[in-house]
């Protein structure tokens, strides 16, 4: 655990070089647990918990679990368009304001749980089925350039666990059991 609330798992490190095969299930092995441990980390939160920031100036914790799903929706997307089109170059979205949309400040968790669940059921067969190949592909991401599907990878097991740390962290640092 890190001390800075805005990363309490350490801000996102890019792999240095190609994965092996076992490095890509391990990540593999983490978005596939991801929904389940976010799921987790928000049990037994009453709504005046949900609606509590998890940092000064942060979203709340409803805000995070609907965040993710977008987000990873946005993820999912983003290598079809890799594995069907040459080095595409994705869109990016004003995160920060779709939090801001009524539906992310108020719908309860468990629609968004439940659709993370969904998704990551399909986006775990995507990756468990892709070949050598495959993974070499790339894609163009207006904030970061040519980036290839192991980084993407990377980048979205360490999304789930950076936003399911936002919740655990705020849970223990307020005493929430």
């Amino acid at each position: 655990m890190h001390d800075d609330p805005r990363y309490p798992v350490g801000p996102f490190e890019a792999p240095k070089g190609p994965l092996s095969e076992a490095g890509r299930a391990a990540l593999i092995g983490e978005i596939q647990k991801a929904p389940s441990l976010l799921r987790a980390a928000l049990g037994g939160l009453t709504a005046p918990q949900a609606d509590t920031p998890y940092r000064p100036g942060g979203w709340t914790l409803r805000q995070v679990a609907h965040h993710v799903p977008d987000s990873h929706l946005n993820a999912y997307v983003r290598f079809r368009l890799a594995l069907t089109e040459d080095k595409p170059t994705i869109k990016t979205y004003a995160e920060d304001l779709w939090a801001e949309l009524p539906e992310a400040k108020t719908a309860p968790v468990e629609l968004s749980l439940d659709l993370l669940e969904a998704l990551h059921r399909r986006f775990v067969l995507l990756l468990e089925n892709m070949s050598p190949a495959e993974w070499s592909r790339q894609l163009t991401h207006p904030d970061h350039g040519l980036v290839g599907l192991e980084w993407m990878l990377a980048m979205y097991a360490w999304h789930g666990r950076h936003h399911t740390a936002h919740v655990t962290s705020l849970r223990a640092r307020q005493g929430w059991s």
